[in-house]
């Protein structure tokens, strides 16, 4: 046997264990959750999570890392730390302790098995694989990523807005009936609503939608992988899942949602990634190097692409000549044609013991940022700053946020999770002025830019958690009347950031902008739960929403909701009637 041969043995033997142990995950190097768990018995009826969470982190110091119920309101869940001794600490103070009049006991969890190798153990035990939609064998790789990423493609058009509206509505209905459930006092006012909206809690507008519906997506991020034969390196979308034994990625050819720059950007770069003697990166072993693709396009032609690696055992002198081959190959190589604008090199590492991600992004060529248009005005986004995915639909999304808003010359707007600005400069046409409020400090610096840019004079931009730094940013606002519009990511916003809204009392109107209504119940249900020690301030209630399909031929859609403060709801419909 050759050096090379003896060298290479051991790391067969690795992936064949890996492939065989549902367990093998845990002898990594990486950090992973599983590895010191504690599960928590004999919590009470009622508690809220955020609670929790502070008994564990506050008062009693465990330096937890994750907390994960099996489901809503269990009376037991795990709590995850970042090592041993942390554990074993938690389980000393924790097993015992009185808390809301009940005792709890704590204990080691078992890890989960990992769900891939689990799925896969369990189809050769059986002899047969598995049944999912994807497992046609009449269904081409194309067909199974366009049932994956678009699966209303081939429906007609109207159809999906019937479709989306009906969602809407019955998430609306869901949300008011939970709204009562949780504050009795607002059952008159909601069985008027109801009578009035055909039992929903306020009107539902007709869904909204941009007139191009094809192409939109400005962003998408491509998984670098193998094709569903094993033997050929893809750019694309997974197939389907990593918990359903799924790895293999598929191309995106026929997608009717990505435009055609980004189709050629995205597979002249998939012959880049093919010669360069680097595998992709394989989630069952976490071997291999290219990881995924990130690419930004915009109506002025500008094109981003982020080329994210996993550096494994590469040195920095080889890391250094993947950059500059990059550089090379779409500044004067066969990717020159692409015309991209921004290049950026992402080393993507997993999260250490200390939770904390190790990705370096790394500008390689071209502007640090792209531009793109939007209600007559130009932004500049930076590669981690948030821009809405389809640049149409925000605009559509957009003017229906200021038609239900109604600013004037009195009103200041609070834009909460205001990313590169957009929400807040759009409506700085129409209101006395902006605070706005961001976590990520790129996105912050865009906005500041696209104020000097656009020669706007009212908008003010602020870098923090809406949690930490709202309280502050409302007591500058200037204006009689304070309106907020607030776009939070999918989760919703920090129950901290909820409270300051609420608390405000110069606080009349408040839009909230959820691209995962569902999601969003449970922001939409505590502003409208009766004022108490810890819900100070005044309840908000909706009053009229609306649907926005920023999203077509799939199963997403956006929902605008308009909310305010229920004495003054309850004053107009006195004097209306």
């Amino acid at each position: 046997m050759t050096d090379s041969e003896t060298k290479q043995a051991p790391a067969e033997d690795t992936t064949e264990k890996n492939e065989k142990d549902p367990y093998a995950y845990l002898e990594r190097d990486n950090f992973t959750s599983e590895k010191f768990k504690v599960e928590v018995r004999g919590l009470p009826k009622y508690y809220g999570i955020g609670e929790f969470k502070k008994l564990l982190n506050d008062k009693l110091d465990l330096q937890t890392c994750k907390v994960k119920p099996p489901r809503r309101s269990s009376r037991w869940l795990y709590v995850c730390f970042r090592t041993e001794e942390c554990r074993q600490k938690a389980i000393s103070i924790l097993n015992g302790i009185l808390w809301k009049n009940c005792k709890l006991s704590a204990q080691v969890a078992k890890p989960a098995p990992d769900p891939f190798v689990k799925r896969k153990l369990e189809e050769n035990s059986t002899n047969k694989r598995l049944k999912s939609e994807l497992d046609d064998p009449n269904m081409s790789a194309m067909d199974k990523v366009k049932f994956t990423t678009t699966p209303l493609w081939n429906m007609p058009y109207l159809s999906q807005l019937e479709l989306k509206q009906k969602e809407m509505k019955s998430v609306l209905i869901k949300t008011g009936k939970q709204m009562i459930r949780e504050s009795k006092a607002l059952s008159e006012w909601m069985n008027s609503q109801q009578k009035l909206y055909d039992n929903l809690p306020c009107e539902l507008m007709p869904i909204l939608h941009a007139e191009s519906t094809e192409a939109y997506r400005n962003k998408c991020e491509f998984t670098i992988g193998k094709n569903i034969e094993g033997d050929k390196v893809i750019i694309g979308f997974r197939l389907s899942s990593y918990a359903a034994g799924c790895t293999a990625v598929g191309p995106i050819d026929d997608l009717c949602h990505i435009p055609e720059s980004m189709k050629i950007a995205v597979k002249t770069l998939e012959e880049f990634v093919q010669n360069s003697g680097l595998e992709p990166f394989n989630p069952v072993d976490h071997s291999g190097y290219w990881k995924q693709i990130t690419a930004r396009t915009s109506r002025l032609n500008h094109l981003m692409l982020i080329v994210g690696i996993h550096p494994q055992d590469l040195s920095i002198e080889r890391l250094k000549e993947l950059q500059d081959q990059l550089k090379e190959f779409f500044e004067s190589g066969k990717g020159s044609k692409v015309n991209v604008t921004s290049l950026y090199f992402q080393t993507m590492e997993q999260k250490s013991a200390g939770n904390e991600s190790k990705d370096v992004l790394q500008h390689i060529s071209g502007t640090e940022y792209i531009e793109e248009s939007l209600l007559d005005m130009k932004f500049r986004i930076s590669p981690q700053a948030f821009f809405q995915v389809n640049t149409l639909g925000a605009e559509v999304l957009y003017k229906a946020a200021i038609d239900m808003v109604k600013p004037t010359n009195d009103t200041t707007v609070l834009d909460v999770c205001c990313g590169t600005g957009t929400i807040g400069l759009c409506f700085s046409k129409y209101c006395g002025e902006v605070l706005g409020v961001e976590v990520v400090p790129d996105a912050i610096k865009d906005a500041k830019q696209n104020v000097l840019q656009n020669k706007v004079t009212n908008c003010e931009f602020f870098v923090g958690k809406a949690e930490d730094t709202l309280f502050p940013i409302v007591k500058r606002a200037t204006k009689s009347r304070i309106v907020a519009v607030v776009d939070p990511p999918r989760a919703g916003i920090h129950q901290k950031a909820l409270l300051t809204l609420r608390n405000s009392k110069k606080l009349s109107r408040l839009v909230y902008i959820s691209c995962d209504p569902r999601a969003a119940m449970r922001n939409l249900i505590d502003f409208a739960r009766p004022s108490s020690k810890q819900f100070s301030g005044e309840p908000f209630v909706p009053v009229k929403a609306v649907a926005v399909d920023m999203f077509p031929h799939t199963k997403h859609c956006e929902l605008i909701i308009c909310l305010e403060r229920l004495s003054e709801v309850t004053k107009s419909n006195t004097c209306t009637s």
